[in-house]
């Protein structure tokens, strides 16, 4: 999902595939619940097990109860994360996306690939990101995302145009939770004002930030309910898997797919039936070890 602004896509997200959206109200069957009132466990019709982190209250081990998911389950390096959920009086029903307007494939004209999708994907993939005087290098950790920004500029204008590179960065990348920014050492207390204001008016609400503070570093905390693209592409054989169907559903008719074998062994039965309907035709999956991981091609 995408939302252009001039042209341009501002703000960007990837849904998964068979993972239950946040916002999404589903019934579920208590399992546990918990320890001390808190951290009790659901399981959902979607077949995921829901961490309620508030507890269940007076509701019964194997009860039913309606619950609303807050966060998606995380893939890649900590996989033994749940879902997170809550309890929830609100009707049952998928999270609502108003004003959205779905791009099928195959079309004659690839719109977001003209918006700079191709871009957007090396930017999560690489974890660079350049802007006017200077560049970015994003690292998503367990503990937090880290943004350093650096260049060739003085530290004044490297420190707001980086502050405010960064914030785009954010919105365009899905960068949630706790995030690092590292502006240039040196800029003076009015540049650091000055980028701090540069982030303000760039991001929506809600988030929390602290001061820039005399080393040039400040701390943005945004609501987490899902993977940024930046830790989806940590998921190197998956995200590359989807990357190439993606590219391959412009194709008209039989397609091979070939690609570095765990990029092949990431596409599952359901992706290539469904590419093929989109197609219009027979897909076959080839392995070719010699191939880099973002490599793959259709023909």
């Amino acid at each position: 999902m995408v939302r252009v602004d001039g042209g341009v896509i501002a703000e960007a997200r990837i849904l998964l595939d068979g993972q239950t959206r946040a916002g999404t109200v589903i019934e579920a069957k208590l399992v546990s619940k918990g320890v001390s009132g808190r951290n009790a466990v659901a399981s959902g019709g979607d077949g995921s097990d829901y961490l309620l982190p508030r507890g269940a209250g007076a509701i019964a081990e194997g009860a039913t109860l309606k619950i609303e998911v807050t966060r998606e389950a995380i893939p890649g390096a900590e996989p033994w994360k749940r879902p997170l959920a809550r309890m929830t009086d609100k009707p049952l029903g998928d999270a609502a996306e108003p004003n959205a307007r779905e791009i099928v494939f195959p079309a004659p004209k690839d719109e977001l690939a003209k918006l700079g999708w191709n871009d957007l994907i090396e930017e999560a993939r690489s974890g660079t990101v350049r802007f006017p005087g200077g560049e970015l290098a994003i690292e998503a950790t367990r503990a937090m995302t880290m943004i350093d920004v650096d260049g060739l500029g003085e530290p004044h204008d490297l420190a707001i145009g980086g502050a405010a590179a960064a914030a785009r960065a954010i919105l365009r990348l899905d960068l949630q939770g706790s995030i690092g920014i590292d502006l240039p050492t040196g800029a003076g207390k009015d540049a650091r004002q000055a980028a701090a204001a540069a982030i303000d008016a760039i991001l929506p609400q809600p988030f929390e930030r602290t001061a820039v503070n005399g080393f040039g570093f400040l701390q943005i905390v945004r609501p987490r309910t899902r993977a940024s693209l930046v830790e989806l592409a940590r998921d190197r054989a998956a995200f590359e898997a989807r990357a190439l169907l993606r590219r391959s559903a412009s194709h008209k008719g039989p397609a091979t797919l070939t690609a570095h074998p765990a990029v092949i062994a990431a596409i599952s039965t359901d992706w290539t039936e469904a590419l093929a309907r989109q197609i219009g035709g027979t897909v076959t999956l080839r392995s070719d070890p010699a191939l880099a991981i973002s490599a793959g091609n259709a023909h």
